[in-house]
């Protein structure tokens, strides 16, 4: 579906010099830096995946987006999404696409919701029976019923949400663009969105690419996450496979049936005691927790155990830590 091949964006950035004399020299000559602000990024994504790109504040997100879109052209590198190259044949991609940006709507803002629906119709060509189709599934989904009539400008973020998502997939596009579509959202309205998302995504296989700082999103809807900062790819894998490389410790609650004066195990600390229960923090290292349930078993008598990974934001977290921190060993003192 998508190919991406070493793929650079770089922004000239203009230096302005200051006062009458530096307004007098910027007449006659101009001096620029350079910003990479996507730096040879690779990847593949198969139809009908659910991808998490994810990333902090000037990652290079966006950028990357916006030339999925067709919006920018890169500075070097190729891309295709199904076959076409975006920038080249914008309105052909523009009607296989769906785009929904957090902070900015799709929807005409005097208009009723279903009047926007109606337009949306026309302009996709969308036949009419696929149009109620997809209406009343969307409705249903969604909670559209209450607010299809009401002018775009009188809804709440959570219902214009709702019907900037509705709008993005009603003409069954290939591909889906995401960008927070739970941002500043309550938390049934993002559970709500959510499931949304998921359905679409499992039912109709339609591919989607979701760029979120709500790492609950990509905890519930991402199998495959791709992470970037400074214009490179950290990881691109499995969700699992993030929290099990870079997780950091896991934790091993015991309830014991006895009290006993030493409770500790061999490749385990206590981090945590309630009573019976105890609470304990390793790193699996590729055993996993067998040989610490062996441990206790010929130690100890137990009731219950309960084992709790790392979640998602921990880990990515520490990931972006790790990074910066790396590169900060790497930059000379001011």
């Amino acid at each position: 579906m998508i190919v991406a091949k070493e793929l650079v964006k770089e922004y000239k950035i203009y230096q302005h010099r200051r006062g009458f004399f530096g307004a007098v020299r910027n007449m006659f000559s101009t001096s620029h830096t350079i910003v990479r602000a996507v730096d040879q990024i690779s990847f593949r994504i198969a139809a009908g995946e659910l991808v998490g790109y994810l990333g902090p504040n000037g990652a290079g997100k966006s950028t990357t987006i916006k030339m999925l879109t067709g919006i920018l052209v890169p500075t070097s590198g190729e891309l295709t999404i199904g076959g076409i190259v975006p920038w080249r044949e914008r309105v052909k991609h523009a009607r296989r696409m769906g785009v929904v940006f957090g902070q900015r709507t799709t929807l005409w803002w005097d208009l009723p919701v279903i009047e926007t629906m109606d337009l949306l119709r026309t302009i996709y060509k969308i036949p009419q029976q696929q149009y109620r189709r997809n209406l009343e599934m969307f409705t249903d989904l969604l909670g559209l019923s209450e607010f299809l009539n009401t002018p775009v400008r009188s809804l709440s973020l959570g219902q214009r949400m709702r019907a900037d998502l509705a709008a993005a997939f009603l003409h069954d596009p290939e591909i889906v663009f995401l960008d927070e579509p739970t941002i500043g959202l309550d938390v049934l309205a993002k559970e709500r969105i959510r499931q949304f998302i998921a359905t679409i995504n499992c039912e109709k296989k339609t591919t989607v690419i979701l760029t979120t700082h709500d790492l609950g999103d990509v905890a519930k809807l991402c199998r495959r996450v791709m992470m970037i900062d400074h214009g490179k790819v950290l990881f691109d894998g499995a969700l699992a496979e993030l929290v099990s490389r870079f997780g950091g410790e896991r934790r091993l609650v015991v309830d014991f049936a006895e009290e006993y004066d030493d409770q500790s195990i061999a490749g385990a600390r206590i981090i945590a005691k309630e009573g019976r229960k105890v609470t304990y923090a390793f790193h699996s290292n590729g055993n996993g927790v067998a040989p610490l349930i062996e441990d206790l078993s010929r130690k100890y008598k137990w009731a219950d155990i309960s084992l709790q990974d790392p979640d998602v934001e921990t880990t990515i977290r520490r990931i972006y830590e790790q990074w910066e921190s790396d590169h900060s060993a790497t930059r000379l003192p001011c």
